[in-house]
């Protein structure tokens, strides 16, 4: 169960399996910057979901992980008044193996996350080598 309860102005946080969730909301909305905007958490959650698929493909592979990063980004469509695209650079070392570009892509979008997005919204992953 998460419960959710008001920290005053614009802070609302959630208690998460004995983890406290912050957010706020930016100055600019009303709130004091203290703390992800609610909306920033969901996209780590979409980004975090898919690293741990990432981390696990390269775990299996014996593939080391520690300079992988990954960027979550979004693109507003303003039609639709909703979110359009996401965008989801995966960092990987120049000596990453380039038969494991495609496969790390679909893994990625296995997220468990993503798969719960609405179908219209276009997910876009793509691998960078630094």
């Amino acid at each position: 169960m998460i419960e959710v309860y008001f920290d005053g102005n614009k802070k609302v946080n959630a208690l998460v399996d004995g983890f406290t969730v912050f957010t706020d909301q930016s100055v600019q909305a009303g709130g004091e910057n203290s703390a992800p905007a609610p909306f920033t958490l969901f996209l780590a959650s979409l980004a975090t979901c898919a690293g741990i698929y990432v981390k696990s493909f390269c775990d299996q592979r014996g593939i080391m992980s520690g300079s992988i990063t990954i960027e979550m980004d979004e693109v507003f469509d303003p039609v639709k008044k909703m979110i359009g695209k996401f965008i989801m650079k995966i960092n990987v070392p120049s000596d990453f193996p380039v038969q494991y570009d495609e496969a790390l892509i679909r893994t990625a979008s296995l997220c468990a996350v993503k798969r719960l997005l609405h179908p219209e919204i276009e997910n876009e992953i793509t691998i960078v080598r630094r």
